[in-house]
């Protein structure tokens, strides 16, 4: 293919150590070695694009870089028969927006390991308002059902439930059968909350317990924690026996204080959730489910529209300081 310019998001690290966000331009000879050429159809914002964006070295080593761990699209170009120009496909997780040039241009190029094919039920467009924080908490949701934690057997509690990660958590296992108690600072957001499933709105202040006692009032079968901290570290004391914990969020911190007697004494297992490496079979099968099954009746309502790429600036700084809702996504290109 031809070295074509196109528009991308691109992040600058000054003399001074600041780092600025601009549309520029950039080439396709620009991009890193890989199969599969995607034109960009749609991108979507996600906490870790945000500190990408702001020049976090834990996620992003090198600038200039361009952000965006979640992009779908058109194949544009490939070197692989598994897929072909024009095919639908998507790419989330891997090292996408990390340290791989992102989401947030018109073009990325990528291994033909990181890219799925739009599953059947999904539009593009759609596929996006989940992207990681979709995925992510199907695969949450699917380890805590997979662990035998059932609808009959009591409240599951969702933590950070205005996110996009906990929103999908709360819209998926109210779909499920689940009762699902949804956490949040922004407890005025309760009417967003049950419509998209919550049984019943609770503020996180009441999942934050500081008298740090070993084992609390057991409270829930199951916990999809978004957060990590000491609001995980409560989760874990107050899950009923035999019951079950995910973990995929580190917003509030990532250290977690804790005893053993919810382990051994109830039971309680914790489960980590890694959605960047999962495996291609299990990843493939999530989709499926998120196209179907688990398709959620709800998107338009956690969903915000940005139009262009220019767009994004502000919505990143929303989302470092906690005041987004649901999911952001991005039109790239028509």
């Amino acid at each position: 293919m031809e070295n074509i310019a196109f528009k991308a998001m691109i992040v600058t690290e000054t003399a001074d150590k600041r780092f600025v966000r601009t549309v520029g331009e950039k080439h396709i000879e620009d991009l890193p070695a890989g199969e599969v050429l995607i034109q960009v159809r749609y991108s979507s914002l996600n906490y870790k694009d945000a500190l990408s964006a702001s020049g976090n070295k834990g996620v992003t080593r090198k600038y200039p870089h361009t952000p965006g761990i979640d992009a779908a699209g058109m194949v544009a170009e490939s070197t692989t028969p598994a897929f072909r120009p024009g095919d639908q496909v998507l790419v989330t997780g891997f090292d996408l927006g990390m340290n791989t040039s992102g989401g947030f241009a018109e073009y990325i190029r990528v291994p033909a390991a990181w890219v799925v094919p739009l599953p059947a039920g999904l539009s593009l467009r759609e596929s996006m308002i989940c992207g990681t924080a979709g995925f992510t908490a199907a695969l949450s949701c699917h380890k805590l059902i997979e662990s035998g934690v059932t609808p009959e057997q009591g409240p599951v509690l969702v933590t950070g439930a205005t996110g996009g990660v906990g929103s999908i958590g709360v819209a998926i296992l109210a779909k499920a059968g689940y009762e699902v108690v949804a956490a949040t600072t922004k407890t005025i957001e309760a009417p967003y909350l049950q419509q998209i499933g919550a049984r019943e709105v609770i503020s996180a202040a009441e999942t934050d317990d500081q008298s740090g006692r070993p084992l609390l009032k057991p409270r829930w079968a199951g916990v999809v924690d978004t957060v990590g901290g000491n609001i995980l570290s409560t989760a874990i004391k107050t899950t009923r026996y035999g019951g079950t914990v995910t973990c995929c969020g580190n917003v509030t911190s990532g250290e977690l204080h804790t005893s053993i007697y919810p382990f051994i004494l109830n039971g309680v297992s914790l489960l980590g959730i890694d959605s960047v490496n999962c495996p291609a079979a299990l990843r493939l099968r999530l989709w499926d489910k998120l196209a179907g099954d688990w398709k959620l009746d709800h998107l338009e309502a956690i969903t915000t529209e940005l139009p262009d790429l220019a767009t994004l600036d502000d919505h990143i700084d929303l989302i470092l300081q906690g005041k987004h809702r649901g999911r952001a996504i991005v039109k790239i290109s028509a």
